[in-house]
């Protein structure tokens, strides 16, 4: 699955423009997403020396990304638009209605979803 995943609040604990500790059992949580075969997409607004920062961030605490706001190259061949909202399966983000759930939760919907995801394709 594509997995969009939103930086500060999401990843880390809300301290922007600064850069705050991770939330608990993110790091974990995206290493097993990645392990499990997921496409992630950095969904942030940040930009210029703000995104570096939180890509070097990424890259130290050993977080893996696929892509930073761009679309999965196949989406692209397959739709041909690069239109400014990225694809994904699904969206990571502490905005979201509700509020963001625990990691541990995070990986135990992704995991479900994916399954009836796969169930459907059959």
């Amino acid at each position: 699955m594509i997995i969009a995943v939103d930086f500060d609040g999401t990843l880390t604990m809300d301290r922007y423009p600064e850069i705050g500790s991770p939330k608990p059992y993110a790091v974990e949580t995206m290493k097993r997403l990645k392990a499990d075969g997921h496409y992630i997409i950095l969904w942030t607004c940040r930009r210029g020396d703000r995104l570096e920062a939180a890509i070097n961030w990424l890259l130290e605490q050993g977080i893996p990304f696929d892509r930073v706001n761009a679309h999965e190259p196949r989406n692209l061949a397959l739709y041909g638009d690069d239109t400014r909202k990225v694809y994904a399966h699904v969206y990571i983000d502490d905005k979201q209605v509700g509020g963001l759930p625990t990691w541990p939760e995070i990986y135990d919907y992704i995991t479900e979803e994916e399954r009836k995801w796969k169930e459907g394709q059959s």
